[in-house]
């Protein structure tokens, strides 16, 4: 857990950080997941949305901008958003390391993307988070609503039953 001592740092990510990325989401989908969905979902989702073609391909060709969170130069975090379309941007993912969780990590890559879609003129940044995510508390404590329900089909049998959230910026 990150200390009064720690020294954090946000950085923008670049093609090179891609297994650093791959890397904590690894260390952190099975255990943020292991309650909400089956194992097999887990490794599903992981392949699907990890793999170094996959972030690549997010990053250079889907317009996806990722930061990296680092804890005394140790990477344990990362989040991406991209423009939906005109002001409304899509925090597409936020996750950090199990050993830096509550210690307001977390918040500090969403304030940094805040600022980001603020800077190029974004007015609502939206998300998808799984409805029995214990993350759900924290996107509503920092004012995020609940847009809607959706389910997702993701393919090879599993669904994504997600609540879309959006919050002003």
């Amino acid at each position: 857990m990150a200390d009064a001592f720690s020294l954090i740092h946000i950085i923008k990510a670049k093609e090179s950080d891609i297994p650093t990325i791959n890397f904590i989401a690894h260390e952190v989908w099975p255990v943020t997941y292991r309650d909400v969905i089956p194992q097999e979902q887990i490794v599903y989702m992981l392949d699907w949305m990890y793999s170094p073609e996959s972030l690549r391909k997010q990053m250079l060709d889907e317009g996806c901008t990722f930061f990296i969170l680092l804890e005394n130069n140790q990477p344990k975090g990362f989040a991406s958003y991209s423009n939906l379309s005109h002001r409304i941007f899509k925090l597409h993912k936020l996750y950090v390391s199990t050993i830096s969780q509550r210690s307001g990590s977390g918040r500090k890559l969403l304030d940094t993307v805040i600022n980001e879609v603020s800077l190029e003129g974004g007015g609502e940044l939206q998300l998808q988070v799984n409805k029995k995510n214990p993350s759900c508390g924290f996107y509503k404590k920092l004012g995020f609503v609940v847009l809607e329900e959706a389910v997702f089909d993701i393919g090879n049998g599993f669904v994504m039953d997600d609540f879309i959230m959006t919050k002003k910026v």
